[in-house]
């Protein structure tokens, strides 16, 4: 009788673990997408969310209110340091523009 042909059980460390979880809360990656391009279960990008960036976990349909305003909160704290990083850039764009003139 053949043998179930599992895999051992891979181990990651905290750094790969945060990485994988940056995808998904600071590159925009859906989970899905962010298991795939590190070859992990998406199951375990969940679960490292949950450990090291609990915030950042999306609402879904049915949440409770407190997890929408938590959301909310979360997500207009990141447009406004993407629209100052934007504004930054623009600046410097300008200056740099000016300066090779």
């Amino acid at each position: 009788m053949p043998e179930n042909p599992r895999q051992p059980r891979r181990v990651h460390s905290d750094e790969f673990k945060r990485s994988a979880v940056e995808l998904v809360t600071k590159k925009g990656y859906t989970i899905k997408q962010a298991a795939d391009a590190v070859a992990v279960a998406p199951r375990s990008i969940r679960d490292w969310i949950k450990k090291f960036d609990a915030s950042a976990i999306p609402a879904s349909v049915g949440s409770s209110n407190d997890a929408l305003i938590a959301e909310n909160r979360r997500l207009k704290k990141a447009l406004l340091q993407a629209e100052m990083e934007r504004d930054i850039l623009k600046k410097a764009t300008a200056y740099f523009a000016k300066e090779s003139k």
